[in-house]
């Protein structure tokens, strides 16, 4: 799995919406690249919507949360219906399946599908890591965790700026 210091190059994925998503577009946001599974299961719709509850807290500091498996798009759009999602924006790594998640080793070749993870991506010149966090596929990641990480990295504003 990708460590802290080593970079993220930068990638396109479609949204939920059938939007092109460019990581290296969002000015001087950081990105909390959100792994999952699968959508449609209990524990990753619970991951989801933790984020999506979250937005003010993650916007306040400059962090720009997504969503990220290896579902279509096509698949990912009614389930962020049916969670109710606002403001979350999630990703499809579906083709080639997998390419980002395996950029970042956390592709799962045996299940075809990511791992559970969390990787805090500063932005600016070479899009470094600077927290990242994996769990065992039926973990529930600590949404509480997960924001004192941001907190310490980012001392109450973003670790990018």
């Amino acid at each position: 799995m990708i460590r802290p210091g080593e970079h993220v190059e930068r990638f396109v994925l479609k949204t939920h919406l059938g939007e092109d998503f460019d990581s290296g577009s969002h000015g001087d946001k950081c990105l909390l690249l959100s792994f999952h599974p699968l959508a449609w299961t209990s524990v990753c719709a619970a991951q989801m919507k933790g984020l999506d509850d979250n937005m003010s807290f993650f916007d306040s500091r400059g962090v720009l949360p997504v969503g990220i498996s290896v579902d279509a798009h096509t698949a990912k759009k009614p389930w962020a219906e049916h969670l109710g999602l606002e403001k979350l924006i999630l990703l499809s790594d579906f083709w080639p399946h997998g390419a980002l998640a395996q950029r970042l080793g956390l592709f799962i070749e045996e299940k075809g599908i990511s791992g559970r993870a969390n990787v805090l991506v500063k932005r600016g010149p070479g899009a470094t890591v600077v927290w990242a966090r994996q769990y065992d596929i039926p973990q529930l990641p600590d949404i509480e965790e997960v924001k004192a990480a941001v907190d310490s990295l980012c001392g109450g504003s973003c670790c990018c700026r």
